[in-house]
């Protein structure tokens, strides 16, 4: 991006503040950008804007809104390298991993096109019941106006267009407020969508303080739903102070697999393993960060998993080889690395790792780690994971279960009575059998239970999410 001030879209103008702030590498730790603070004035002309233009965007034609976003696929896909590369500078993801990001949100948006043109509701017959004799209805579906949304900076890209690509197909105005540390992917967005054909006041992008500028949106009564993807302590508030407003979270998690006795320890099934735990440095939601191994492959899985781990190379982003790089904060290094030292204080084993250098924290494995320590019960949000053995496959559902969180979780086994069970008993929003709960695809309902979260993101789910069902009667009596 290059060492610039960069400015707010609000109603189609770029703004500069009073006010900016430095932005850094994680991993250089160099200045690369300046990032505007929206004061109290901006964020209500930012939300202003929107509510004034969601009267005329709702009666733009599906076909145009899925135009806008077909061509904003394009545009990404021409900005390819760029894309990435600012995802790179101001996340530190591996630029390899943040080109896959890019790929992912070229397929976002694409779905986010196709789903503009299928919105609609059902037929109801009516005559089912005494009294509906001769009545025809049927239901709609209606954007709810303004959305505001609030996005981490985990996926700077792909996480900010789950939110913008369902409100721009279903009709709705958005304002965005990107995470603090990794704006520049919103504002190179905004930018796109600009020369996508996006009219001026459909999408505000409003970077600053997340408690300044997230709490004017949840309180502010023109804005009509928050859209939030962060940590729970944060979206519990959110969903205490947003009144009626339409709320959609989705929060924190400790993700699991499960490894039942019959499983191949193979290369395929390291490597899998290898990546859930380690992509994006192990700063996903759905990032493996418990591993519970059947006792009769226990000592051949660590074994394996401990080797490939070892094998991974940390360093900088832009370099097509690292795998994995720093943290996104100082605070989160030196958090990791208290919660390993407790673990070791507790009684577990480090395998490799735990340790840092600088901002990276290196790849961590533990071992035999009480349920209650905090890299097994919390949400680590690093390069750690632990690996615990079991004596059953209903011991492992236990301890998974025994979270305040239910992403996804995983297990490998052949048995299909146990894999059903499994899907039964685990108390998540997603199973996945045979494979890790670390994986995603951007048309699949994404979402959770307990304290992971409530409502479901994937396109087509998070445009119902997003309008309102309107039902009408014809009395033809």
């Amino acid at each position: 991006m290059g060492k610039i001030k960069d400015k707010l879209l609000i109603d189609g103008n770029w703004i500069t503040t009073k006010e900016y702030a430095k932005l850094y590498s994680p991993y250089s730790e160099e200045k690369i950008a300046e990032v505007p603070l929206a004061n109290e004035e901006e964020v209500n002309m930012a939300i202003e804007s929107a509510n004034k233009a969601k009267e005329s965007w709702i009666k733009k034609p599906a076909h145009e809104r899925a135009g806008i976003l077909e061509k904003l696929a394009q545009l990404y896909h021409d900005n390819f390298d760029k894309a990435a590369e600012i995802i790179a500078l101001e996340a530190a993801k591996p630029i390899e991993l943040a080109k896959g990001e890019v790929a992912r949100t070229i397929q976002t948006f694409k779905f986010a096109a196709e789903e503009a043109k299928r919105i609609h509701g059902e037929t109801i017959p009516l005559d089912a019941a005494p009294g509906g004799e001769n009545r025809i209805a049927y239901t709609m579906r209606e954007p709810l106006g303004v959305i505001g949304a609030i996005t981490p900076f985990n996926f700077p890209l792909n996480l900010v267009a789950h939110k913008v690509g369902p409100a721009i197909a279903s009709g709705n105005t958005i304002v965005l407020k990107p995470a603090t540390q990794t704006p520049l992917s919103s504002i190179f967005l905004s930018q796109l969508l600009e020369e996508a054909g996006l009219p001026a006041g459909v999408l505000n992008v409003v970077t600053g303080s997340g408690r300044f500028v997230g709490d004017k949106l949840v309180t502010d009564p023109r804005v009509n739903m928050i859209t939030f993807t962060g940590s729970p302590e944060v979206g519990i508030g959110i969903r205490n102070r947003a009144g009626l407003k339409r709320v959609t979270l989705e929060l924190g998690n400790n993700a699991a697999v499960i490894i039942d006795k019959d499983t191949v320890i193979d290369e395929k099934l390291i490597s899998r393993c290898v990546t859930g735990a380690f992509s994006n440095n192990g700063q996903v939601c759905i990032s493996l960060q418990r591993i519970y191994v059947h006792e009769e492959v226990y000592e051949t899985f660590v074994e394996k998993f401990t080797e490939a781990t070892k094998r991974l190379k940390t360093g900088d982003p832009l370099d097509p080889e690292t795998d994995v790089s720093a943290l996104i904060s100082k605070k989160d290094v030196t958090r990791s690395l208290d919660w390993i030292e407790e673990a070791k204080n507790a009684g577990a084993t480090i395998a490799t790792g735990g340790d840092a250098n600088r901002n990276t924290v290196n790849p961590t494995v533990i071992l035999e780690a009480d349920r209650n320590l905090k890299v097994s019960c919390q949400e680590v949000f690093a390069p750690v994971v632990i690996i615990n053995k079991m004596k059953s496959v209903s011991e492992a559902i236990d301890l998974v279960n025994d979270s305040r969180y239910g992403l996804q979780a995983g297990i490998y086994t052949k048995d299909i009575e146990t894999a059903l069970d499994a899907t039964e008993k685990l108390q998540v929003g997603s199973v996945l059998i045979n494979d890790i709960p670390t994986f995603r695809v951007d048309h699949m309902p994404y979402g959770g239970v307990k304290e992971s979260g409530t409502g479901r993101e994937g396109i087509k789910y998070a445009v119902e999410e997003m309008t309102e069902m309107k039902l009408v009667i014809w009395n033809r009596n």
